[in-house]
This record gives structure tokens, C-alpha cells and sequence, in this order.
């Protein structure tokens, strides 16, 4: 089974990076037995939609405006989230619906999860997270890995770089300068 995980976001806005920074994080602290791809899917938005078509297992991790307590953090099956409009408010999220609903007209489509976090702010320019999102990181990527258990995926921790050092990652100037 080919699998992907896809952090989605901008992490020039605050809490909207925590999906890609989430993404970093599995990358960095672990190993997979079976067929895992991790990707940073920043806001390349319908580009990301042959990850929907050739995989057969896809989690998404992202924000989620939705009205609820920052920092409550949800395991969306695909079907929910079509039926979802209202949680549609940055860009991103538009994409992720919008090619949900055009992949769901397809043949094949995979098997497809959204791990959403509410944020606190996602328009402060600013690389990080809010204490809140720091608070509930942990647990928001326990969630991811465990809907990796549950579909069978094979995987241990190798390391354990924090979301601190993930972060910093992103702050240098070389990396700003490579990621344009």
C-alpha cells in the first residue's frame, strides 16, 4: 500500500505552518518498514491532487477553521469533509475540498483523512506557532501516527527533534532563501 502525508499550509502565517511543519517532524523523527512518502505540500494546492489518484492512503495535515476550542484537533475521513463547506475559510483549505470533490468524480481515489487543528491565528505574519498550537503539537501529530497504526503501517521513532528545532529550520536564511 503506497502512502502519503502531506503537510499543507503557510508558514509565513503563524499557526497556518503546522501542517508542514508537522510534516517535518514525522520526516525527521521517524522510520517507516513500509511504502511512506512525506511531503511538503506548502500551498501547492491542486498540485497535490495526483497524491489523491496514485496513492492509496493519503493524510492530510492542516488547520481547520472551524468554531471550536483553538487547539481541538480532528480525524476527518474524506466523506465528512466534503459535507463540510462552512470549514472552507484560507485558501488551502478551498483546495483541499475542491480536489476531494473533483477526485471523488474519479475512478480511483484514495483512501483520505484530514488531521485538522484549530488554529488561534493564521494572519500574523510570523514563522512559528502560537503557545496554544506548541501546546497541542505533540498530540496533533500522536493523531496522524495513530491513523497510520490503524491502517496498518509499519513505523518507530528514531529520533526526537522537537517542534522548536523544526521550526528554526524554517527561520534561517538559507532555507527562506532556497524555499523563495
Amino acid at each position: 500500500m503506497k502512502t502519503a502525508v502531506i503537510g499543507v499550509g503557510n508558514i509565513l502565517f503563524q499557526d497556518e505552518g503546522v501542517g508542514v511543519y508537522a510534516s517535518k517532524y514525522i520526516e525527521e523523527n521517524y522510520k517507516f518498514e513500509d511504502d511512506v512518502t512525506v511531503v511538503d505540500g506548502g500551498v501547492l494546492g491542486f498540485k497535490l491532487m495526483q497524491y489523491y489518484q496514485e496513492f492509496d492512503k493519503v493524510i492530510i495535515l492542516d488547520t481547520l477553521s472551524i468554531d471550536d476550542c483553538v487547539g481541538s484537533i480532528y480525524n476527518l475521513p474524506s466523506e465528512e469533509l466534503l459535507g463540510l463547506g462552512s470549514y472552507k475559510q484560507t485558501a488551502h483549505e478551498v483546495e483541499v475540498v475542491e480536489m476531494l470533490e473533483i477526485c471523488s468524480l474519479k475512478e480511483k481515489i484514495a483512501d483520505i483523512n484530514v488531521i485538522g487543528i484549530v488554529p488561534k491565528d493564521i494572519q500574523s505574519v510570523n514563522i512559528g506557532l502560537s503557545k496554544e498550537l506548541k501546546d497541542q503539537f505533540d498530540r496533533f501529530v500522536d493523531v496522524a501516527m495513530q491513523e497510520l497504526k490503524d491502517s496498518n503501517i509499519k513505523f518507530y521513532k528514531r529520533d526526537n527533534v522537537s517542534v522548536e528545532e523544526i521550526i528554526k529550520q524554517y527561520q534561517t536564511p538559507s532555507f527562506n532563501s532556497i524555499r523563495g
